[in-house]
């Protein structure tokens, strides 16, 4: 004989358990829009997309552009991450040849390991970028770089010249430019 024909209070808190968990179920289909924008033409003929399928939440908030769906479309190149796209993908390539230790695209922050120049092997650098906008502008991004000497065994912390973070985000900021005309001129 089972435990649940035992004792009936396991066979009600059976039911209970699962009548909760279908209560449950039924409630996340409710309380999201859906939204669909279908093609329509562009000057060259070719279909054009203007939203692609996304679900708006509480407070008109998209949750596959993480944005309000109301903004003037400053997400600058695409959906998936909450930051400027051209900005976050040209941090990407500037620091290709630097290991990376962190890469959040939500919250716009790129941290490298320790890089030692092949040339130089008693100094490293490490880098960390902020992108702190969602559009393409000069203050969208922060590069702070750090540099340390080797003393003996040990690594200290050496001064570094404040323009070659300014440099870094020069150079970020060029590619991202790169990209943002590679990109429409694919469309």
């Amino acid at each position: 004989m089972t435990l649940v024909a035992r004792f009936p209070v396991y066979r009600s808190l059976r039911l209970a358990l699962v009548g909760a968990c279908l209560a449950g179920l039924a409630a996340c289909g409710t309380g999201a829009d859906v939204e669909y924008e279908y093609p329509t033409k562009g000057a060259d003929g070719l279909p054009t997309y203007e939203k692609q399928e996304s679900l708006i939440g509480p407070q008109g908030f998209d949750l596959f552009n993480f944005g309000d769906t109301g903004s003037s479309g400053q997400g600058g190149g695409g959906g998936g991450v909450a930051v400027n796209a051209f900005l976050w993908r040209a941090s990407l390539d500037t620091l290709s040849f630097m290991p990376l230790a962190s890469a959040d695209p939500f919250g716009g922050v790129i941290i490298t390991e320790w890089y030692g120049p092949p040339e130089n092997r008693g100094e490293r650098f490490k880098v960390t970028v902020y992108i702190l906008d969602k559009a393409l502008r000069s203050d969208g991004i922060r590069a702070n770089v750090y540099r340390q000497e080797r003393a003996g065994s040990e690594w200290i912390d050496a001064t570094v010249d404040t323009s070659l973070g300014k440099g870094l985000e020069d150079a970020i900021l060029t590619r991202a430019r790169q990209i943002r005309i590679e990109q429409s001129a694919a469309r």
